[in-house]
């Protein structure tokens, strides 16, 4: 079957429902959903029972680079500073020193297992080093796995901010390989030259954001999630087309902005946790269409063999060198090594080779697109029981007791106070947004001259506003109370 304009939508939205009614019981028989994501693609695809041709590895990139933007946004704005903070350096050394250390120890093995030239190899094991977002976050979030001191929000920063060293790495080796005779200094410059440039202007493209979703005055609220799209996409061409890393920047302007006071922001987490879940969906889909299985059959068996070490030596040996310097239990390190899921972005990743016309760049794509599939069936599937072999999960009745606290201070709180705005306090006329209240306090209505007023972030206080409040507990109230006493002169 060949796409056209008059079928798309209807093939499209039949993958995507089938996609979504087969995931929702996948877990019932342990089995990750990205995987059956990927294999509606390929049941779907012209070697599949749909009969969909589709080969076009420049279209598959376009969509795999649009659904990386989102799914990392997404992560990042879930992204709690107060909890990664402790561990920022342990995660960034594995997403950085990390990634380096499996792409140069994998890319040594395929060299001497292959015929793959030194670069070559260099640019399939940069293809499969960095662990994947959508795969990280899917199975852990869905998985609901509560685990102990602070290891889910290393293994969720690491997958988050890894990918940009990955593609780095990607790109260099790719050029290497195109043309070996090339400057290695050149290299390095363009890889400072991504990282510090993606990490400046994501910052600042960061700051910039939240002033203007603050600033900016919308007559609808379904607007300010679109606005926000629009500054993330803003944000990644921008800093790529100045030499910069794109998926860093974005990644670390949506950890900034999931941090901050916004408006409307519970209905942008919202929408971008729903087009998180689409673009997986859509990014598996796609690339399961791209692939013919047929071709893949004849690469099995070295597939399966460095897949293998990948898993057992690859990454178990950079996590370990990677966390030497931090003081850690080594049933912590191996879990870590365990969670270095492959997904979606080395298949994506693969398909730069296949765009720069190289000589093996068909048997590297099918070769990592084997990685990932083999990487997700064996640690995605056993990511709990590994958790409960290595002592690093939770006991249950410590995880539902911490699943009640985050519902207790995420929704309902514990407490309802009503506060009132003096005529000289800093809070008349400023927006709710501005006030900066405590993280532990939540307004829920407004009483102001005999009418109730339901709040927003844009919502303007007056003088003699009464707001009605729900708290933690006592000491939030006095807080709130001493802040708005504060006068508008000092």
């Amino acid at each position: 079957m060949n796409l056209t304009i008059e079928n798309i939508l209807l093939v499209g939205s039949l993958l995507l429902f089938i996609s979504i009614i087969v995931g929702k019981t996948s877990y019932k028989f342990g089995v990750p959903t990205l995987i059956l994501f990927l294999s509606i693609g390929m049941l779907a695809g012209s070697d599949g029972i749909g009969g969909i041709l589709f080969n076009d590895p420049k279209l598959a990139q376009f969509i795999g680079i649009v659904s990386l933007n989102f799914i990392l946004f997404a992560g990042g704005l879930d992204t709690h500073w107060p909890t990664v903070k402790p561990i920022i350096k342990e995660g960034l050394v594995l997403s950085t020193l990390g990634v380096l250390l499996t792409a140069v120890t994998l890319g040594t093995f395929v060299w001497y297992v292959t015929d793959f030239t030194i670069f070559e190899s260099m640019l399939l094991g940069s293809i499969v080093s960095s662990t994947d977002a959508a795969a990280v976050f899917s199975i852990l979030r869905s998985k609901n796995l509560a685990l102990k001191t602070n290891l889910r929000p290393t293994l969720e920063l690491e997958s988050g901010s890894n990918d940009p060293m990955a593609y780095v790495l990607t790109l260099a080796f790719l050029s290497l390989v195109i043309n070996q005779d090339q400057d290695v200094m050149g290299i390095i410059l363009m890889f400072f030259q991504q990282m510090i440039l993606g990490g400046l202007l994501g910052f600042g493209f960061g700051k910039l954001s939240k002033l203007i979703i603050n600033k900016i005055t919308l007559d609808f609220e379904g607007l300010y999630p679109v606005l926000v799209i629009a500054l993330m996409f803003i944000t990644f061409s921008a800093t790529d087309s100045v030499g910069g890393n794109g998926f860093l920047a974005i990644y670390i302007c949506s950890v900034y902005l999931g941090n901050q006071d916004l408006i409307h922001k519970s209905t942008i987490l919202k929408m971008f946790d729903g087009m998180a879940w689409l673009m997986q969906i859509v990014l598996f889909l796609t690339l399961g269409l791209l692939v013919f299985p047929s071709e893949i059959i004849p690469y099995m068996g070295i597939g399966l063999l460095i897949s293998v070490f990948l898993i057992l030596v690859a990454r178990p040996l950079s996590v370990f060198i990677s966390t030497m310097f931090f003081k850690m239990k080594n049933r912590r390190r191996l879990y870590i090594s365990w969670v270095g899921l492959r997904g979606a972005v080395p298949i994506v990743f693969a398909t730069y080779p296949l765009l720069a016309g190289i000589e093996k760049a068909n048997i590297i794509f099918n070769i990592v697109f084997f990685i990932s599939v083999t990487s997700i069936l064996i640690q995605g599937t056993t990511l709990s029981l590994f958790a409960k072999w290595l002592h690093v999960a939770m006991p249950e009745e410590a995880k539902i007791e911490r699943e009640h606290e985050r519902y207790i201070l995420d929704l309902p709180k514990s407490a309802m106070e009503e506060a009132t705005i003096p005529e000289n306090s800093f809070a008349v006329d400023s927006r709710i947004v501005d006030l900066h209240l405590p993280k532990s306090a939540f307004i829920v209505m407004i009483k102001r001259k005999g009418h109730f007023v339901r709040p927003g972030g844009s919502t303007i206080i007056e003088a003699n506003d009464t707001l009605v409040l729900l708290l933690d507990n006592d000491e939030s109230l006095e807080e709130i109370n001493a802040l708005l006493a504060q006068s508008s002169i000092s």
